[in-house]
């Protein structure tokens, strides 16, 4: 097992419960509801650091590792990959807690490009760091 599979990296930014409603026909929970917790969580950060409004521009190498089931609770971990002029990629991983158990498993991972827009949807510079954050 990879040590990345072992720790979540970055900070956890979206924790929710798999419902039966998000799930096939064989009990597991959609990829697509699993990917949507994901661009949630990319867009709190991205907004955060951006001080501002954001979009989603790309999704990149997205990589589902196992199933998730009902009742498991989806943790999704985000972390700033760079800074760009007005995007900012983040690394994005979800797992999932067992829900009889503290048992963590990786499920899902990708990059999530993010771009700061203004109230017209354009693009717009994102704002220097400072010494507080």
């Amino acid at each position: 097992m990879d040590a990345s599979d072992v720790i979540p990296k970055g900070d956890l930014t979206v924790r929710i419960p798999a419902m039966p409603a998000d799930a096939n026909a064989n009990g597991d929970i959609f990829g697509g509801w699993v990917m949507s917790q994901m661009d949630l969580a990319a867009g709190i950060r991205g907004a955060e650091r951006a001080r501002g409004r954001v979009a989603t521009i790309a999704v990149n190498a997205l990589t589902f590792k196992r199933p998730v089931k009902i009742g498991d609770t989806l943790c999704v971990y985000s972390s700033i990959e760079k800074i760009g002029r007005t995007s900012i990629p983040l690394a994005i991983e979800a797992w999932t807690k067992a829900r009889a158990s503290n048992a963590r498993t990786k499920v899902t991972e990708g990059t999530f490009v993010m771009v700061a827009i203004d109230e017209a949807g354009r693009p717009v510079a994102i704002p220097a760091e400072t010494l507080a954050e």
